[in-house]
This record gives structure tokens, C-alpha cells and sequence, in this order.
């Protein structure tokens, strides 16, 4: 008997092992899913961000309406998530400098670093999400390339592709003093987004060569496509080493954003299933722990109560049946000659059976 209870003792450390790294990967899964739909958030906000720089630059102070509507979805996602991921001091800094954005001054360049101080903050976002919902530490190999892709590379792309455009507008106008400068900033944008595309394009195709997914593939063909052709014609426009075509790299530039938009769509999309699945698998083996923790303790009561209802049934006398004789149950089990009985069950007298007793009459007759 205390050999089968000590069984249940590793059984239930085992347990609960299985059953502590089971909810520690539920709840990290829980996170990152929090930190997708944060950054879903975020995508949008980016790309207003890079609309409204270029209005700015332009000399249109006004904010586009893309800007106020991806402000108010932002707040939303953070009065939800704030404080599971610890962003609500980031997110109310940017706003406030979101805010103060259609107040910049001082010409083009004076309006256009402002627009560079908020994406900043805007791309430090991006970053405070994915370590603080842990995404960055996912150890699947096709999230963890996702998550980089559409949280440091594509936000990066996307801004880094608007500096360089509204570079190439200021250096049109920008007078003999100052267009030195602004042509090195504008060639090291040029060389940024390279890095940018190059990494983005490492990401996915890691993503892709390791994932689980049957269908990522698939659904990034059509926006790597038009991404690859936004980027070819963004470089025919910047004319490395030559004087930029400014026309050329501002169609590049919104038919560029359209598509790292759709990518960011269809690579959040994909890393939400992904992570699913997983909340699935690992809610099945949860159950299944269950299920193997009731029966180890089912078997060992099973092996308790049965020997002790063996016992009991040995201890039962078993009656004779109806007809049953006697002759072969055990003398302790033969019942005891009645006190008092007929002729048949007097013991004779000593000497009544003694075989010389009719000779000794007859002689003395």
C-alpha cells in the first residue's frame, strides 16, 4: 500500500510541472496576441504619420483626416492594452507631439525634422510593443522573423521611403547653401531604405522557408510583388549619383506605401493564426493533462480498495449447499452431535461389544 501512494508522488510533481509550463506558455501566447492587435493599431499610424510629413513639407499645415482617424484608433488599442503592455507613457508623449505638429515652423527643413522626431517616437512604439508582449522572444522561428518584418522593417521602410521623398522635394527648391547638406541627408535615406528593403526582404523569406502556416506562401506572392515593384521604381526615381525625378519617385512612393500597408495586413493576419493554433495546442494538452492526472489517481485508489475487498471476501464463511453431504467438510466445520438423540446416537456401554461375552454365558449356563 505505501509503495502505490508513493507512485502518486511523482505523478502529481510531474503534474504539476506540465501544468506550470502549460500556463506560462498560455499566458506569453495571450501577450503576444495583445502586442499583434496593438500593432495593427500602429500600421496605420505610420502611414498617416508619412502622409501628413509630406502635406507638411509641402506647405500644408492642415492634418490629413488618415492622421486624426489612426490617432483616435491608436488610443483606442491603448486604453485597451496600455497597461498589460506598459505603454501608456509612450503612447501619451507621441500623441501630445502629434498634436503639436501642425504648429511646426520655420521652413521646410525645420517642419520636416519635426515630422522626424515624432515617427521617431512613433518607430519607438513599435519597439516597447514587441519586447513588452514579448514577441521578440517568440521561439517559433516563422513568428519570430514575422514579428520583425512587420514590426521593426516594414515601419522602418515605410518612414525611411518618406524621408527620402520629401529630401528629394526639398532639394528641388532648397537654396545654394543649404542643398549640400540636404544632399547627403537625401543619399543617406537612399542608402536606408536599401538597408530597410533588404531586411524586410531577409524576414519574410526566412518566415516563409520555416513556417507551419499553409498558407503564408501563398498570401505573400501578390503583395511581395507589388512591394518589389514599388521599390524598383522608388530607385529609378531616386537616380543614385544623379539629380532625383521627383514625379517618378512620388507615384513610387504611394503605390510603395499602399503595398507595405497590404503586406503588413497580410503578415499580421498570418502571425494572429499562427499564434491560435497554438492556443489551441496547448489548450488540448491541458485537457489531456487533466484527463491523465484523473486517471493515475483512479489507479491508485483502484489499487487500494481491491486488496482490502479481496480480504473482506475471504473472511465470509461459505454455507453448505442444499444436498451437500457432510462426509467432506472439515471436522472444525461439522457440526457438534446433539446432546440428547435417538437410539442411534447412545455410545454403547462398555463391554457390549465385547466378541467373548455369548461364550462366557454359555459356559456358566
Amino acid at each position: 500500500m505505501i509503495l502505490t501512494v508513493l507512485v502518486l508522488v511523482p505523478s502529481a510533481v510531474l503534474f504539476g510541472r506540465v501544468w506550470q509550463e502549460n500556463s506560462h506558455q498560455r499566458a506569453q501566447t495571450d501577450l503576444e496576441k495583445k502586442g499583434i492587435e496593438y500593432i495593427t493599431a500602429l500600421t496605420p499610424l505610420i502611414s498617416a504619420l508619412a502622409e501628413a510629413q509630406s502635406s507638411a513639407v509641402q506647405g500644408v499645415s492642415a492634418p490629413p483626416d488618415s492622421l486624426n482617424a489612426a490617432v483616435a484608433k491608436v488610443a483606442a488599442a491603448d486604453a485597451s492594452l496600455g497597461d498589460d503592455l506598459k505603454t501608456k507613457e509612450r503612447w501619451a508623449d507621441l500623441n501630445t507631439k502629434i498634436a503639436k505638429l501642425p504648429k511646426a515652423t520655420g521652413g521646410s527643413l525645420a517642419v520636416l525634422q519635426a515630422h522626424i522626431e515624432v515617427s521617431d517616437l512613433a518607430l519607438a512604439l513599435y519597439g516597447a510593443v514587441r519586447r513588452n508582449s514579448e514577441l521578440n522572444r517568440d521561439p517559433d522561428s516563422d513568428i519570430s522573423n514575422l514579428q520583425q518584418a512587420v514590426a521593426v522593417d516594414m515601419p522602418a521602410t515605410v518612414v525611411r521611403v518618406s524621408r527620402m521623398g520629401d529630401l528629394a522635394n526639398i532639394l528641388q527648391t532648397a537654396p545654394a547653401k543649404t542643398k549640400g547638406t540636404v544632399a547627403v541627408q537625401f543619399g543617406q535615406e537612399v542608402l536606408a531604405v536599401q538597408d530597410s528593403v533588404n531586411s524586410l526582404t531577409e524576414s519574410l523569406q526566412a518566415a516563409v522557408d520555416n513556417t507551419k502556416s499553409p498558407t503564408l506562401s501563398g498570401s505573400l506572392v501578390t503583395t511581395l510583388d507589388s512591394f518589389r515593384r514599388g521599390v524598383e521604381s522608388m530607385t529609378r526615381g531616386a537616380n543614385p549619383g544623379g539629380s532625383p525625378n521627383v514625379a517618378t519617385m512620388s507615384t513610387a512612393q504611394t503605390a510603395l506605401q499602399t503595398a507595405l500597408n497590404a503586406l503588413a495586413g497580410v503578415t499580421l493576419k498570418e502571425m494572429a493564426k499562427l499564434l491560435e493554433d497554438r492556443s489551441s495546442t496547448l489548450s488540448y494538452r491541458r485537457a489531456e493533462a487533466v484527463v491523465m492526472g484523473l486517471l493515475a489517481i483512479l489507479l491508485v485508489l483502484g489499487a487500494l480498495i481491491w486488496p482490502a475487498l479481496g480480504r473482506r471476501r475471504d473472511n465470509v464463511p461459505a454455507a453448505p449447499g442444499i444436498g451437500e453431504s457432510t462426509r467432506d467438510i472439515p471436522a472444525s466445520r461439522s457440526p457438534a452431535p446433539a446432546a440428547y438423540g435417538g437410539p442411534y446416537d447412545i455410545a454403547p456401554a462398555y463391554g457390549d461389544n465385547d466378541p467373548t461375552r455369548r461364550e462366557r454365558s454359555g459356559a456358566l449356563r
